[in-house]
């Protein structure tokens, strides 16, 4: 019941969120630039955010072979784009890291480390977001005088720094011991095995420092693309958004994202756009339409992982 409330809290919140915005728009104006948009601008922004999502996988993989879990690319893109779907078109935020987690274990036959490598993997991918949207709160309030700004800067920092002693608390193997006393407790003593199983997973990571960075770095480049999947949608739209502004902007929507309060993302992306590209004097309408169009594409991205899922399942099926 409690599950079913929340995601009717989130479902009413998208609704008013996207009414908000919808209605502070001129829609004829949001209309005349969707249908008005280059469909070789469009397409490419649409390649450049499935080649994010493959960037993704491959920040994944390097994950797991840092746990000792080999698995070919082609298998971990396949997870992720399944994920992806799932994320799109499940109310619950984390849908698709169940799914993928999900079919990582069915593949490898080792539940625990597989759902360790989506928390890790989940776990460097925000930590790089919050790290860019910090750098760009820190130049929007200090450097842009965008001081309004300024509890966003603060949000940034302190996510950034919770983010960072949670991961470490996971690496150290005191503070993992500590944390299994406290399974002794008879009410928690169920669940110690499950707890051992993923704090040895854990240990896994522990002295990887060089493939955690290079997956901070992967994940980095990932957010270069979506940067530039944000400018190629505002160019076949008039170009609006400058190349600096959405660098500016785009960890800072991005952070502002991750707050679970909506479906998707649903109305907190079309009342974040016309907020922060406002600043730099971007037309609402403009930023407006295009968070519409990117959220286009990302559905348009993800529909490959529903086909893959329908044919896993046939197969499995036909396996049963």
């Amino acid at each position: 019941m409690r599950d079913k409330l929340t995601t009717l809290l989130k479902i009413v919140i998208s609704l008013g969120l996207i009414t908000f915005a919808l209605a502070r728009a001129n829609l004829d104006e949001v209309a005349a630039q969707l249908s008005s948009a280059r469909l070789e601008l469009v397409a490419a922004a649409l390649a450049l955010y499935v080649t994010a999502i493959a960037i993704n996988g491959l920040k994944w993989q390097v994950l797991l072979r840092a746990q000792g879990v080999q698995v070919p690319l082609t298998a971990v893109l396949r997870f992720l784009f399944v994920g992806f779907f799932f994320n799109n078109f499940l109310p619950a935020n984390v849908g698709g890291d169940v799914m993928r987690g999900y079919g990582l274990a069915r593949y490898t036959d080792r539940n625990a480390d597989a759902a360790v490598s989506v928390i890790v993997d989940r776990i460097v991918g925000l930590t790089a977001y919050l790290s860019t949207a910090v750098v760009a709160a820190i130049v929007a309030v200090n450097l842009t005088g965008h001081t309004e700004l300024r509890q966003v800067e603060w949000v940034a920092i302190l996510a950034l720094a919770g983010l960072t002693a949670g991961f470490s608390v996971l690496l150290s193997r005191r503070l993992r011991a500590l944390i299994t006393r406290a399974f002794a407790w008879r009410w928690l003593n169920p669940l110690a095995p499950l707890w051992e199983r993923v704090s040895t997973a854990f240990n896994a990571y522990r002295f990887r420092y060089g493939a955690l960075a290079s997956a901070f770095g992967i994940a980095l480049f990932g957010i270069l693309c979506t940067t530039f999947v944000n400018w190629f949608l505002s160019q076949a739209m008039g170009g609006h958004m400058s190349l600096p502004a959405i660098f500016l902007f785009n960890p800072l929507i991005a952070l502002v994202l991750m707050i679970p309060i909506s479906i998707g993302g649903i109305g907190v992306s079309q009342t974040a756009y016309p907020f922060f590209f406002g600043l730099a004097g971007v037309p609402a309408d403009h930023a407006l339409a295009v968070s519409l169009l990117i959220y286009a594409v990302a559905v348009v991205a993800s529909l490959p992982g529903g086909v893959l899922w329908l044919k896993g399942r046939e197969k499995r099926e036909e396996k049963g």
